[in-house]
């Protein structure tokens, strides 16, 4: 009797634990999915841009998405990834503020079985994200070149602003540009120095930049708030007529301005493409599929005046 006893005692444990199991099985599959945007600034309608597009694109495939803003400090981002990791996101898409210092962030989202999808800018793990959808800043960044040249006609002083030093797109954009550049002998560059990819800061090394330099033909600027910055310093200077200036991005007020002949040129990059294609990507691997491609590049396009028709902010008409 005893051990009749103890057998259905022991089955009706058994059965506790299934009926447990079974209750929250059911609980998790009723969670609604989630997934993070964690981008390096909102302080750039650029990349303000770039996370309302994949946290929209996130929402039509039928998730919460929430945006986080790094503010470009790596520590308040590897915060973030924290927060993400502890609310059991399904993934995240990603804009990070370091190809170095963003890796170990990644790294740890990997191991807690997040995936990854880089957005625009790279970080230096090839491993580490899931897939990365970036720009091709060298190639756009020729064809500005070669634009900048004959505009120039192959010869006078020119001032070069760069975006932030720990980020890839800084360097691509200024091999790409100067890959061409510096063939011509007559086309002198009188100064080069960062601005972070901050329209104030531009304005701010531009001012300080025609004090040595009153002289100067034209500005290369790594992306278009610094363009803008670098403008209104000219204008202040009385010389945006005499100084021409070339952008990166495709940003609104830059197609505004080179619709007006104020601004030469820019590159377009497509961000709409890069977020949405990180949203489509990371929704495809919750539902099982794990074969991506880890580099996917984004063509870059040169805008001018002769087709700024053709153009809208962020994108093609």
């Amino acid at each position: 009797m005893q051990k009749r006893l103890q057998i259905f005692f022991f089955f009706l444990f058994v059965g506790s634990l299934l009926l447990f199991s079974g209750c929250n099985s059911k609980k998790d599959s009723g969670k609604k999915k989630t997934m993070a945007v964690v981008v390096s600034t909102l302080n750039n309608p650029w990349f303000v841009f770039l996370a309302e597009t994949a946290a929209a694109k996130a929402k039509s495939l039928g998730y919460e998405a929430r945006i986080f803003d790094s503010q470009n400090n790596t520590a308040l981002e590897s915060d973030h990834f924290d927060n993400i990791i502890v609310s059991d996101f399904d993934a995240i898409l990603f804009n990070s503020t370091d190809a170095n210092g963003s890796v170990a962030n990644v790294l740890k989202a990997k191991a807690a079985g997040i995936p990854v999808f880089c957005m625009d800018r790279e970080v230096n793990d090839a491993q580490a994200p899931t897939s990365q959808i970036l720009s091709d800043s060298y190639s756009g960044s020729v064809a500005i070149g070669k634009y900048f040249t004959q505009q120039l006609k192959k010869k006078g002083k020119y001032v070069e602003l760069l975006g932030l030093v720990g980020d890839n797109n800084t360097w691509a954009r200024s091999k790409g540009f100067h890959s061409v550049v510096d063939n011509y002998k007559e086309l002198t560059m009188v100064a080069q120095q960062s601005a972070d990819f901050d329209r104030n800061k531009a304005m701010e090394v531009m001012e300080s930049i025609l004090q040595a330099h009153p002289d100067i033909d034209a500005v290369f600027c790594g992306n278009d708030g610094m363009a803008s910055g670098a403008y209104q310093a000219l204008l202040t200077a009385g010389k945006a007529n005499k100084v021409k200036v070339f952008g990166f991005d495709g940003a609104e007020d830059v197609i505004t301005s080179i619709s007006e002949n104020k601004i030469a040129a820019t590159g377009m990059q497509f961000p709409k493409v890069m977020a949405e294609t990180a949203a489509i990507f990371a929704d495809e691997y919750i539902k099982g599929r794990r074969d991506f491609p880890k580099k996917i590049p984004v063509m870059v396009e040169l805008v001018t005046a002769n087709n700024i028709a053709d153009y809208t902010a962020y994108g093609k008409k």
